[in-house]
């Protein structure tokens, strides 16, 4: 997986959209649309501030495993892109449920 993969991968399975995540990050929309097109290569720095706003580090975003459970990465797996987005979705909902907020 290459960088700009995994960064909407991991943008998807947090169900942030592009525009949130560079409101987050503090970069512009077209800009991050570019790096997850292949059409610009984002710096460290950049990355970083994608890794703030996703909640992760440097380090987790290129361990494409990130210590989930083996069972757990197994069957997320085996979805389709919309099973994996959908369940992310879900995910996100029940957490934010159990935090009691409400985005």
């Amino acid at each position: 997986m290459n960088v700009a993969q995994r960064l909407i991968y991991l943008r998807e399975k947090r169900g942030i959209t592009t525009n949130k995540l560079a409101n987050l990050a503090g970069i512009s929309q077209s800009h991050l649309r570019e790096i997850e097109l292949g059409q610009r290569c984002p710096t460290v720095e950049t990355l970083s501030f994608f890794c703030d706003a996703l909640g992760i580090s440097l380090e987790e975003f290129f361990c494409e495993g990130g210590g989930i459970n083996p069972f757990l990465e197994s069957a997320v797996k085996q979805l389709t892109d919309s099973q994996q987005t959908a369940l992310a979705n879900f995910i996100n909902t029940m957490l934010k449920a159990i935090k009691g907020t409400d985005e």
